[in-house]
């Protein structure tokens, strides 16, 4: 348990074995699941954790509450990993009272249909509803789509704190501070980088909002000095790039397409360019992606197969269109032995990202490099490095 104020804790727990979140996401740091706890006149405790912390998770309540009841239960998000205790909570405390939102109610249906406990005390809350506990008092906040159509947040007037659902965690357990920049920019492309509208509206409410801390459902407490972050908020929701590195992605099948790769990133740093390799067969594609996102420049590179892409670059580019990605230079590489095409199906793939500048000429490879290809690639260096000035 973690302490977030005098009257508030930190009930949630950390996952250090899990190597999947979402069935996806690679976490070398583990991961958070946060709930929070506020005690004055009443009790409060916002949101619940995974399923598989559930005797970890009841201690911290019940230690934390001592002899005293739990009044209200408020879920923010129904997800699985905040909400799957939910039951286990009604159990211990029958007579709680939960508030959640409209839609979040349905869910509350949908994930324990054989429990009617779950629903007797529900009181259905929306944006603009205060919950008054004493010393403290909730004012709850519409996030629809941060990431899914239920979610809330609330704002603590007393101690200023905004307990964001899922925005602004990032991936790792509490206490991991490894990489935590990346890491939270990969979380937030990854998870919610589809709704920037969403967010940009979340920011224009919670920027009138005078907020000392920050309580995420995952990662770790944000407080102090909060202007980078919310700063790294804007960034990602305007799809924005955050310098003009380049990012190189590409499928190789017998090393003649890395081979260019590698040419073209040893050319692009010979000009002064910080650049990012991703091998999309091997490498962490979610990685990839959240680089893809944060840097000016990318460039893809493809065999063709089967007369269209090798299949981690589909993948690869369809994960970026899914985003919304946008606001990029864009180059292309491609090999082709007999019928090279792979060039024409990248840009045709991209063709509904907005404001994509393709630079230079996409650079064809026929089986293996030549010299005219090595031209070709320095000259699409020269173009890529160019095109910041």
């Amino acid at each position: 348990m973690i302490k977030v104020s005098n009257n508030i804790i930190n009930v949630g727990v950390d996952d250090k074995n899990i190597d999947l979140f979402e069935g996806q996401y690679k976490v070398p740091f583990g991961m958070r699941y946060n709930s929070y706890l506020i005690l004055d006149d009443k009790t409060c405790l916002l949101d619940t954790v995974d399923s598989n912390f559930k005797d970890e998770f009841l201690s911290n309540v019940k230690s934390s509450l001592g002899d005293r009841t739990l009044d209200y239960l408020v879920i923010h998000h129904m997800e699985p990993d905040h909400s799957a205790l939910i039951s286990e909570i009604v159990k211990l405390y029958p007579d709680v009272n939960i508030l959640i939102s409209v839609q979040g109610l349905a869910m509350l249906r949908n994930f324990f249909p054989e429990d009617e406990n779950v629903t007797k005390h529900v009181k259905v809350t929306k944006e603009g509803d205060i919950l008054e506990l004493g010393h403290h008092s909730l004012h709850f906040i519409g996030a629809p789509f941060i990431h899914w159509p239920e979610v809330m947040m609330s704002y603590e007037e007393n101690e200023k704190i905004l307990f964001s659902a899922d925005a602004f965690g990032r991936f790792g357990t509490y206490d991991s501070v490894e990489n935590f920049h990346d890491e939270s920019r990969r979380y937030y492309i990854g998870i919610v980088g589809k709704f920037g509208l969403q967010v940009k509206n979340l920011l224009n409410k919670a920027l009138k909002l005078d907020i000392k801390k920050i309580c995420s459902l995952h990662g770790n407490l944000l407080e102090g000095d909060l202007t980078p972050y919310i700063k790294d908020y804007i960034t990602y929701a305007n799809y924005d790039s955050e310098d003009n590195d380049v990012t190189i992605a590409y499928g190789s099948v017998y090393g003649h397409t890395k081979e260019a790769a590698l040419l073209l990133k040893d050319e692009l740093e010979h000009l002064g360019k910080k650049v990012y390799l991703f091998d999309l067969a091997r490498d962490d594609i979610h990685e990839a992606i959240s680089r893809a996102f944060a840097h000016k420049n990318l460039v893809i590179a493809s065999v063709t197969y089967n007369n269209g892409l090798f299949p981690c670059v589909r993948n690869f580019i369809e994960n970026l269109t899914e985003r919304n990605f946008q606001k990029k230079n864009v180059s292309f590489i491609e090999n082709g032995s007999w019928g090279p095409m792979a060039n024409k199906v990248m840009k045709d793939l991209l063709a509904n990202s907005k404001e994509i500048n393709y630079i230079g000429e996409g650079v064809t490879i026929r089986s293996a490099i030549n010299p005219i290809v090595r031209g070709n690639i320095k000259a699409l260096a020269e173009a890529i490095a160019n095109s910041d000035n």
